[in-house]
């Protein structure tokens, strides 16, 4: 071992994995970063003075005698007002040909925040999609995870609701992207002129799989300075959490830890909530509101990755492609946001609860008849007008492309309460119907 710079270099590898070194060394912190010759590493395990270091890009022709140096921190972000409209790597680096960010240096990955500074969310967040808004609405301080099927548009999705979502501050974290899902991003919000507000923190498919995980908490650093330090309402959007829960199982399989259910980490639990956990609203009304992608593998919500991520969060947004209209839909059965009743009817329109109700309530009898119709039974006549409203109320209000304010939701769910049934039918309540209520009784 040889000292430079005050820097300790070691130059004796104990053992090398496919992803891991292991080697003698003291002084060394719990994710602190070092170099392994030329290549990115961090502390991921330490026993007694026995270190291992996973490194990002594979071990693949490091010998033991390589040079190692640590670092004498965990990975950082520069944060200041200079990340607004920015695109960087998992590392923080810039990737959009502009300057090194200028600012404080803040560790990534620290704890969430301490629940006597959380307050009970009771903001609205409007994201612009009727399927959420209408039937689901978001709040402040809230975690929730779209469930969709790989091959559905959830990255559009997403930059949808990056795009019409009522906050301070957007920030993006992707992982596992397409380059052309990246540019497909980067042209979105440069052309609509939104990048002012919105940070994007990007892995690619061409970047190696293990640095998903920094990902997350770069973008979670960078919230948490937009929320405490300028006490802005800020979302996190993270896609697709499946393939950070990949990575997580790479790197524990190279390093030989026993795998839990479906192959992933016994850790996944502690790891996906250390993240989701971040979500807050503070008293001075800053907050995090976290969305993120969780793609199922063939549907099954019992994967380890899903079940896990349903235990954490506060409900979930699923896609599904309807049939009828040959659009993907935010499902009303299968979608549920646990705290929409902080503010529909109180930070919303009176009649929100009611008319979302009455709704889906009609949905589902339209469920019923399209089962009667499947089976070869005969249809009633209030069948078929279900199915018509069913089929005009997923292609009006509960498609992704649909971009409506909440009032003008309600208004639209009114109207076509009204052109396919009675009062009676309806069945709101009539305090609600003398004041809304424009059609025949």
């Amino acid at each position: 071992m040889q000292s430079r710079a005050f820097q300790k270099i070691h130059t004796k590898i104990d053992k090398i994995t496919k992803a891991t070194v292991t080697l003698k060394a003291t002084g060394v912190g719990n994710e602190e970063m070092a170099w392994v010759e030329d290549r990115l590493a961090q502390v991921v395990k330490i026993n007694r003075d026995e270190v291992t270091l996973q490194i990002f890009v594979g071990t693949e022709g490091i010998s033991t005698n390589a040079q190692v140096v640590f670092l004498g921190k965990p990975p950082t972000l520069k944060v200041s007002e200079d990340l607004a409209g920015r695109f960087f790597d998992a590392y923080g680096r810039p990737i959009d040909g502009g300057p090194e960010v200028e600012g404080e240096e803040r560790e990534i990955g620290g704890p969430s925040v301490n629940p006597v500074r959380r307050k009970q969310p009771n903001q609205l967040i409007a994201t612009g999609i009727a399927g959420i808004d209408l039937n689901n609405t978001l709040v402040t301080g809230q975690k929730i995870p779209f469930f969709a099927d790989p091959d559905q548009p959830y990255n559009e999705v997403m930059a949808n609701v990056a795009l019409k979502a009522e906050a301070d501050k957007i920030i993006l974290g992707g992982m596992g992207l397409s380059n052309d899902d990246y540019l497909y991003f980067k042209a979105l919000f440069e052309n609509a002129g939104a990048l002012d507000k919105i940070i994007s923190f990007i892995n690619t498919t061409e970047n190696p799989p293990v640095e998903r995980l920094l990902v997350p908490d770069m973008a979670l650093t960078a919230a948490e300075y937009f929320a405490v330090d300028k006490n802005e309402k800020v979302l996190v959007l993270l896609t697709d959490m499946t393939l950070y829960a990949d990575a997580l199982a790479i790197v524990s399989n190279k390093m030989d830890q026993i795998p839990s259910k479906d192959s992933m980490p016994g850790s996944l639990y502690s790891d996906l909530a250390k993240l989701y956990e971040k979500a807050v609203q503070f008293p001075a009304g800053g907050s995090i509101t976290i969305i993120a992608v969780t793609t199922l593998s063939g549907g099954d919500i019992t994967h380890a990755i899903p079940d896990n991520t349903g235990y954490i969060t506060e409900g979930q947004l699923f896609l599904r492609t309807d049939t009828d209209i040959g659009k993907v839909i935010v499902d009303p059965f299968r979608s549920l946001s646990r705290l929409k009743q902080q503010v529909i009817g109180k930070k919303t329109r009176e009649d929100h609860g009611q008319v979302m109700n009455a709704a889906v309530r009609l949905y589902a009898d339209a469920a019923e008849a399209k089962t009667k119709r499947d089976n070869g039974f005969d249809l009633t006549e209030y069948d078929e007008r279900t199915m018509n409203f069913a089929r005009q109320y997923s292609e009006a209000l509960l498609a992704i492309d649909v971009d409506l304010d909440t009032d003008t939701m309600l208004d639209v769910t009114w109207r076509l309460l009204e052109s396919h049934f009675s009062l009676e039918e309806v069945g709101i309540k009539k305090a609600v119907t003398d004041k809304y209520w424009q059609g025949s009784e």
